[in-house]
């Protein structure tokens, strides 16, 4: 059996000989490379040409944003970001990294943590994240558009507004840099509140809804509890916190500590499921990239409750998992590629019942 190439990069000699000493014990795995700063994640990358890196945000020389935008663009890699960053400012880098290329992100062991059970999420994301097939990211060559470069919205009269009263999303891995695309294309003024559940485990998630804040037209913030839900002409981004279920309830959203759903708390389905019941033919609902199952089941009740419902096509996701088990329940409407679902979404607020988008 051929083995997984591993490169482990992190400037803490400590941290690298565990995680070195944790993936060489582990049959499957071969440790090629071992490099304590950015410059060098480079320079092993491209000689070694590994499977999988693991690597560090806080480095020396060249950070590991800087390396992951490099690497993305002149020799794509699958890239684990492991990292203890936890103040806002190493958070946004962080989310940076993964909108530049980067699969997911683990956390490094704290003094709570069972050796045991880190080590096993350390190998199962390693594992994971190999067979990933990246693309080239031309961030690293070109930038990206900010806020400021989002197109304006076309005027808008209230006999204009649709029918839809919300957009439900759900994503997994590769969400970060799906959705952040997603919302830098809608236009600026889009009226639809958007309800909005990504998984990405803490203290991942602790800043998140700021950073896509600062990326997208539209105002984003995580959901208050009780909150009611905006009225069409207030569009903006609300996102389920880390740790609650969100959910729509009499009009308002609800925070929900019931168990975890396909171990995800939040929960799409949880997420799907209410919106169906609440809003009927009135909600559109888009399953995005994401490994495992969570999200079909509750994409088909918005399909059967008459609702517009979306699935990211293979092509285009990171991990065809997620939209792979709503297509097979037939609860995708519409298999789109990723650069087609702002459109999509954008035209559900000019489109009257009588001409919804195909």
């Amino acid at each position: 059996m051929t083995k997984i190439r591993v490169l482990v990069v992190d400037d803490s000699v400590t941290v690298r000989k565990r995680l070195v000493e944790v993936l060489a014990d582990d049959p499957g795995l071969e440790v090629v490379g071992e490099g304590g700063d950015g410059k060098e994640a480079i320079e092993l990358c491209q000689r070694l040409r590994p499977d999988v890196m693991t690597l560090d945000m806080m480095l020396p020389v060249m950070t590991g944003l800087a390396a992951t935008e490099y690497i993305m663009a002149h020799c794509p890699t699958p890239i684990l970001i492991v990292s203890a960053s936890t103040n806002r400012g190493e958070l946004f880098r962080t989310y940076d990294a993964l909108a530049a290329g980067a699969v997911d992100v683990l956390e490094k062991p704290g003094e709570n943590d069972v050796a045991d059970d880190w080590e096993q999420r350390l190998l199962s994301s390693v594992k994971l994240v190999s067979r990933i097939k990246v693309i080239t990211h031309l961030r690293g060559k070109l930038g990206i558009r900010g806020r400021e470069a989002a197109a304006p919205a076309p005027p808008e009269s209230s006999a204009e507004r649709a029918r839809c009263a919300a957009v439900a999303i759900g994503v997994s891995t590769g969400g970060p840099a799906a959705i952040q695309q997603i919302l830098r294309e809608l236009p600026r003024g889009f009226p639809l509140p958007i309800l909005l559940v990504i998984h990405i485990g803490e203290p991942f998630g602790a800043a998140l809804a700021e950073w896509l804040d600062a990326q997208s037209p539209l105002r984003v913030a995580y959901a208050r509890d009780g909150e009611p839900l905006p009225q069409a002409g207030e569009g903006r981004v609300i996102m389920a916190p880390p740790e609650v279920h969100l959910a729509l309830r009499g009009g308002r959203l609800r925070f929900l500590t019931t168990p975890e759903r396909h171990s995800c708390r939040p929960s799409v389905d949880v997420l799907f499921e209410s919106v169906a019941e609440e809003l009927r033919d009135r909600v559109a609902a888009c399953l995005l990239t994401g490994m495992g199952r969570d999200g079909a089941a509750g994409l088909l009740e918005v399909r059967r409750a008459g609702g517009v419902t979306m699935a990211q096509d293979e092509a285009t996701s990171v991990v065809f998992g997620m939209p792979r088990e709503a297509i097979l329940l037939g609860a995708a409407e519409r298999v789109l590629p990723l650069e087609q679902f702002a459109p999509a979404i954008a035209a559900l607020a000019t489109a009257s019942p009588a001409r919804r988008p195909p």
